[in-house]
C-alpha cells in the first residue's frame, strides 16, 4: 500500500514525475478533474464553477455563491477517502498537509526556480513574452497559497512539511522519480495497523466536521468546536451559551460512521445579560 500526497509548482514537470512513479509503481494518479468533479456533486454548483474557485478564476457572483467552509470541509473529506486506496498518488489539493499524521503517506514537493519555470511555461504555451508567462504561473502561485491558507492553515511552499524537496532545475526528472520510488520502498512507509487507524481517525474527524457544515442548526459555528480522534473516541472541546447545542452536537457525532466513544469537554458559559 504506497500513498504518495505531492504538491507541485506550475511549470516544474511534477505532472511528469508523476507519471514516471505511476508507471514505475503501478500507482494510479488522482487528477483534479475527479476531485472537482465529486467536489461539485456535493455542493450542487457547476464543477467549472468549482475547479475556478480554487485556481483564483471565480468571478464575484461564483465567490458569492460558493461556501468556502464547506468546500474545505468537502475538499478534506475527498482527499482522505483517496488516502484509504492501494497506490496511489494524490496531487495537490492540501492532500500533503491533511495526512500528515499518517506514518505510511509519503509527502513530496516538486518545484523550480522562477526563470526555469518561466522559459517552460513559454515553450508550453507557445509564447515568446516572459512576462505573460511570469504572470500566469504568478496567478497559479497565489491561488495555490489563498486555497492552502484559506481551507488548511498550511504554508505549501515550507520545506519542513514535506519528506523530500525535489528542484527539477538541477534534477532531471528521471533522477527526481527514482529519489521518490527508492523512498517509497522504504520500509519506513509501510502501512501498519497504527497508521491505518491513524487515517480511519483523520476521516472521521472529517465526517465530524462535514456534518456540523451541513448542519444548518450549527453552520460556521460548529468551527469553534475542537474535534480530536484517536482510536475512534471522539474528545470534544470548546464553549457553548446553549445547552442543547452541546446536546444536538452529541447527538451529531454518535451518528458518525465509526465513532466509538464520546468524550464531552465542551463548556456551558452563560449568555451575560443584556444591559
Amino acid at each position: 500500500m504506497t500513498i504518495i500526497a505531492m504538491t507541485r509548482e506550475m511549470g516544474s514537470l511534477g505532472k511528469d514525475v508523476a507519471l514516471g512513479l505511476s508507471v514505475q509503481l503501478g500507482m494510479t494518479v488522482t487528477h483534479h478533474e475527479l476531485v472537482e468533479r465529486e467536489l461539485a456533486g456535493r455542493m450542487h454548483i457547476r464543477e467549472s464553477e468549482v475547479h475556478r474557485f480554487l485556481e483564483g478564476q471565480a468571478s464575484m457572483l461564483e465567490r458569492w455563491k460558493i461556501d468556502q467552509t464547506r468546500l474545505s470541509s468537502y475538499t478534506a473529506d475527498e482527499i482522505l477517502q483517496l488516502a484509504q486506496r492501494d497506490n496511489v498518488l494524490i496531487r495537490g489539493w492540501g492532500a500533503a498537509h491533511l495526512l500528515k499524521d499518517v506514518a505510511h503517506v509519503l509527502r513530496v514537493r516538486v518545484c523550480a526556480p522562477m526563470p526555469v519555470r518561466v522559459e517552460r511555461m513559454m515553450q508550453r504555451m507557445g509564447i515568446e513574452d516572459h512576462a505573460v508567462a511570469r504572470r500566469e504561473i504568478e496567478r497559479s502561485d497565489a491561488a495555490h497559497t489563498r486555497v492552502m491558507r484559506s481551507f488548511f492553515d498550511a504554508d505549501w511552499e515550507n520545506p519542513v512539511n514535506y519528506h523530500i524537496v525535489l528542484n527539477t532545475g538541477h534534477v532531471p526528472v528521471d533522477a527526481c522519480i527514482d529519489q521518490v520510488r527508492r523512498l517509497a520502498e522504504n520500509p519506513a512507509f509501510t502501512a501498519t495497523d497504527a497508521s491505518r487507524g491513524a487515517l480511519l481517525d483523520r476521516i472521521i474527524e472529517s465526517r465530524i466536521r462535514a456534518s456540523l457544515d451541513s448542519d444548518s442548526d450549527f453552520g460556521t459555528a460548529g468551527r469553534s468546536f475542537d474535534i480530536e480522534v484517536k482510536g475512534g473516541k471522539v474528545v470534544l472541546s470548546g464553549a457553548t451559551s446553549s445547552n442543547s447545542q452541546i446536546d444536538n452536537i452529541l447527538q451529531l457525532v454518535s451518528a458518525v460512521d465509526g465513532v466509538k466513544e464520546i468524550q464531552n469537554e465542551i463548556s456551558y458559559v452563560a449568555p451575560i445579560p443584556m444591559i
